[in-house]
């Protein structure tokens, strides 16, 4: 890759619990009247449920996710309402609530939520969707004390609104285990001078703010034999000692390439240019083994290898490209047996750009299947202002990890908080080329926003099977020669309006997304 709601705090679901009168109590698990059918249009108070706050913005209307009606929020002055239920009853454990929303977005606050469980209260914000069409979200808890209820509430401004419908409890927790960040750049960054301070102005290493704010896991490209050195194997390394020093996992990144691997650049490494097919494979086959065992030798094993960057059209071009699938499948056959050599039980991810695209990516995964190609995990890039809203990700990654039965996880994925440039180097997202989301300004704000959806539709993927999101390059701000092309020194990013520090080099407010959920 190359190429408005914030966190929730002090006003939020949890501050409306005093607004909560005498709980409308519904015993033992199941949702009473979740999908809004039982009272018909107009309904204030559904069956089941109960309303606090500015009552009258809460009511039923034609127009459901399933069936004939939803519950709505709307009112055409600033409202602040719950519409909330008590399931009483509950054996102790864990359950998550499960709901489908679409939202004209602008509210103060507007989540989903789970209160007096026993444990900590838990809410997830309800994502703008502006192109009307329905996502699922989830929120998981633990009840120790037989009780929870559950909160639908909005702090909205006038004609603000959200739609819910078909509303679940179940038994069972829906994580989040992978809260990544790509910080392959990070290493020369610091090398020529780059500074990083934590949200107070405190100066810390990137990775002590990431790490502290609760980024788990760390992405880390490396080429062949890159012009000037940036991503080649020795920075692989020293970068990989202090991913491992935070306790992070790390994500192996193989280009297989001298430089930028994606879509539309899968150049073969000039050594390896005048070889054949059977010459790549082991080429292919030896420097995987060589970069994962020089990894593993000196403690800093990786716990997932992705072979080959975004293959969309295949790799290692032409030899490797995807009009030839048996060709491109032999290389990622090498490349895969090169990396279990040197470490067995490391996962694999094939990973591919448009997670929007679910036809075109389920038929790219299943001639991996077809061509016998062993793979553990599902990895896809995301750029919602590239690719498509986050209803079309849901789709995907839905049907992706149905159909595979393999876990998925967002491998990239990133947003502008501001559409100024750092550096003389033109961004790779300007107000020029590219149209954002309706539902997410080019603001603080509306970078932890998306950032913090992407991960929500991660995590509702059934059965356990959303695993996490990379955020790339958090840390590529502006660094006199840390610039994105290795034979112009005096290149710039063309992603510091998509970092996760300001011009200042002080933490944005995306920073908190990496909460574990």
């Amino acid at each position: 890759m190359r190429h408005l709601i914030v966190r929730t705090t002090a006003v939020s679901l949890l501050a409306s619990a005093a607004l909560l009168g005498a709980p409308a109590a519904h015993a033992a698990g199941s949702v009473n009247n979740g999908g809004f059918e039982s009272d018909g249009k107009g309904t204030a108070t559904p069956a089941g449920w109960s309303t606090s706050g500015t009552s009258s913005a809460s009511y039923t209307e034609s127009g459901g996710h399933s069936g004939s009606y939803r519950l709505t929020h709307w009112a055409s002055s600033a409202y602040k309402v719950t519409t909330y239920q008590t399931l009483t009853g509950l054996a102790n454990g864990t359950y998550t609530l499960t709901a489908w929303v679409r939202s004209g977005g602008g509210q103060n606050t507007d989540t989903i939520g789970l209160l007096g469980c026993g444990g900590s209260d838990k809410q997830t914000s309800v994502p703008p969707t502006a192109d009307g069409n329905w996502v699922r979200i989830v929120v998981s808890t633990t009840v120790s004390g037989g009780q929870c209820t559950i909160g639908l509430y909005s702090d909205a401004n006038a004609g603000d609104w959200t739609n819910y419908d078909d509303i679940s409890f179940t038994s069972g927790y829906a994580s989040l285990p992978i809260r990544g960040g790509d910080v392959s750049s990070l290493e020369r960054g610091q090398e020529l001078g780059g500074v990083y301070d934590n949200s107070s102005g405190t100066q810390q290493t990137a990775l002590t703010v990431l790490g502290n704010a609760g980024m788990n896991y760390a992405r880390l490209r490396v080429w062949v034999n890159p012009a000037d050195g940036f991503d080649d194997e020795t920075e692989l390394l020293a970068m990989a000692k202090q991913v491992k020093a935070k306790g992070m996992g790390l994500l192996l990144d193989l280009h297989y390439s001298d430089t930028w691997a994606d879509p539309g650049h899968q150049a073969i490494p000039a050594a390896w240019a005048s070889d054949s097919l059977t010459q790549l494979e082991t080429q292919v086959t030896a420097y995987s083994k060589q970069v994962v065992g020089d990894l593993v030798a000196q403690g800093t094993a990786p716990d997932m290898v992705q072979v080959g960057n975004e293959v969309n059209a295949g790799m290692l071009w032409s030899l490797g490209s995807t009009s030839n699938w048996s060709q491109f499948a032999a290389l990622l056959k090498a490349g895969i047996s090169g990396v279990k050599a040197a470490a067995p039980n490391t996962k694999i991810m094939l990973h591919i750009a448009n997670g929007a695209a679910d036809a075109t990516d389920k038929a790219w995964y299943q001639n991996a299947v077809n061509d016998g190609v062993p793979f553990d995990v599902i990895g896809l890039s995301y750029y919602d202002y590239w690719h498509g809203p986050l209803d079309q990700l849901q789709t995907t990654l839905d049907d992706l990890a149905a159909t595979f039965k393999k876990p998925v996880l967002v491998a990239e994925t990133a947003y502008p908080w501001t559409m100024a440039n750092g550096d003389s180097e033109t961004n790779s997202v300007t107000s020029t080329n590219t149209t954002l989301d309706a539902g997410y300004a080019a603001t603080p704000a509306g970078q932890a926003a998306n950032f913090r959806d992407v991960q929500s539709i991660v995590q509702a993927v059934p059965n356990g099977l959303g695993w996490g999101a990379f955020y790339w390059e958090p840390t590529w701000t502006v660094v006199a020669g840390n610039g994105w092309d290795p034979t112009n020194a005096s290149s710039g990013d063309g992603w510091e309006n998509q970092a996760m520090f300001d011009f200042s080099d002080k933490a944005l407010p995306v920073v908190n997304d990496y909460a574990a959920r």
